[in-house]
């Protein structure tokens, strides 16, 4: 390798080409191809590792697979060399080829060695900002990650607690319901009922449970006509009876049936069983609906954390932006906010999609965090000029002053009070977008219309 190949290099800007040379000389040119690994997850970062050309993915290995985790595919990308300042720098993935390259390995000590001659301040300067802010960032995205997690484990709580809870009352009346029903099939065969009329009294039952629900204005004063029908009838608890009837829909034809079909005697009986029949069929429907409401939330925290997919994939924006809806639902309910869903025709994109739900969990709190419980929250998707995805994230908020909004993806700058924030949600959001995915994301705001606008750019062609 020459110096003429390392000067076009932005990287390498600035050195001169007696240093460039002598930055050859300490270093070895490494030819890959695809498929080759060139360094192992979990190693010490023995070596820097600079791009000269090809396309390298970096790749982490889970319980079940390898996960591409990144992708150096520009020249003067580089990776590894931590042990040039921290003595415990291991490589965080491992390197792959995926299309045939080049190149530079320097070892870390000869990194060391050259900054600490060529620039003897900055040498100093870069090791101790490094390992600093190693210690902040770990720190403060600690107590972020947790705080996050922390708001979100209470909502998810919260929401799996109502389904939860109507499926356990559901059940205990359900018990009730089944005593009543075994009760009053007791009393029919006391009082001799034939298999004829048990026939009658069933279909009369079907009937009900086919019939549609009555329009809500109507039931106060259906549920007063069958209760005065019953007790001239001389049925006890009418009062029970009466708007479970109601609900399905029974008018005095029915009752008249009812009458046909059993004598006296059994009249009572037959209202429990036919009664305690539809309570049964109801309370079975709501554990149902219960049930599939959890098992809808448990489904969107899968889907949200991502736990059974790999990090690189096709994806569909969309199928992110509908699980951080749910997962933050209870955000949602707790005030008067208007969600307002505008999902244009969009194609895949290629890109991380648990890392994609942290930006849509991170700006549609801040946004309802601006609204303060009121207002409308807007979410938008388009195609983009090149083929990619936009995503537009909207409030009714006051708004942004610019001096802030010029800031707002700064790291540690904040606008919220002391303990409730640490000034790392956007610039975590920037990061993935822009470093991960090769995206943009900005903002535009004034008052009653803040706008959060990230563009995604196309998946590249399957081969």
């Amino acid at each position: 390798m020459r110096v003429e190949d390392l000067r076009p290099i932005e990287l390498f800007a600035g050195l001169s080409d007696e240093q460039l040379a002598e930055l050859l000389a300490a270093s070895e040119e490494i030819a890959f191809q695809p498929g080759e690994t060139l360094w192992v997850e979990g190693g010490h970062a023995d070596d820097w590792w600079v791009l000269v050309d090809g396309v390298i993915d970096l790749v982490r290995r889970t319980e079940r697979e390898d996960m591409v985790v990144g992708r150096m595919d520009a020249p003067g990308r580089w990776a590894g060399g931590f042990r040039a300042w921290v003595e415990t720098g291991r490589y965080l993935a491992a390197a792959r080829g995926l299309e045939a390259g080049r190149v530079l390995r320097v070892p870390a000590t000869a990194l060391r060695d050259l900054t600490a001659r060529w620039f003897p301040f900055g040498s100093h300067l870069i090791k101790g900002v490094y390992g600093m802010a190693l210690y902040v960032e770990s720190t403060a995205r600690q107590r972020d990650a947790l705080a996050t997690l922390g708001k979100l484990a209470a909502g998810l709580a919260h929401e799996i607690n109502n389904p939860a809870a109507a499926a356990t009352r559901a059940t205990a009346a359900l018990g009730a319901a089944d005593d009543a029903l075994f009760a009053s099939l007791n009393e029919l065969a006391r009082h001799g009922i034939t298999a004829q009329q048990f026939t009658a009294l069933d279909d009369l039952r079907r009937d009900l449970a086919s019939r549609p629900a009555p329009a809500y204005v109507d039931l106060a004063e259906i549920e007063d006509a069958l209760a005065e029908r019953l007790e001239a009838s001389g049925v006890d608890r009418s009062w029970v009876a009466a708007p479970v009837l109601a609900s399905a829909n029974a008018d005095q034809q029915w009752c008249d049936q009812l009458a046909e079909v059993v004598d006296e005697r059994s009249l009572q009986a037959g209202l429990d069983w036919v009664v305690a029949s539809l309570q049964a069929t109801v309370l079975r429907a709501e554990i149902t609906e219960s049930t599939r409401r959890i098992s809808e939330l448990v489904a969107a925290v899968r889907s949200y954390s991502q736990m059974d997919r790999s990090a690189l994939q096709q994806l569909a924006v969309t199928e992110g932006l509908e699980s951080t809806l749910l997962v933050l639902g209870h955000r949602l309910r707790d005030g008067t906010v208007e969600v307002v869903k505008e999902y244009g025709e969009v194609p895949r994109i290629e890109g991380y999609a648990g890392e994609l739900n942290q930006v849509w969990t991170n700006l549609i709190g801040n946004a309802l965090d601006a609204m303060a419980g009121e207002g409308t929250l807007r979410i938008t998707t388009r195609p983009g000029d090149d083929g990619g995805v936009v995503v537009e994230i909207g409030d009714s908020g006051p708004g942004l002053p610019p001096e802030v909004a010029e800031r707002a993806f700064e790291a540690f700058f904040t606008t919220k009070p002391v303990g409730q924030g640490t000034g790392l949600g956007l610039d975590i959001a920037r990061r993935i977008i822009v470093e991960r995915h090769g995206g943009t994301i900005e903002i535009d705001s004034e008052p009653g219309d803040t706008v959060f606008r990230v563009a995604l750019p196309p998946a590249p062609p399957t081969t």
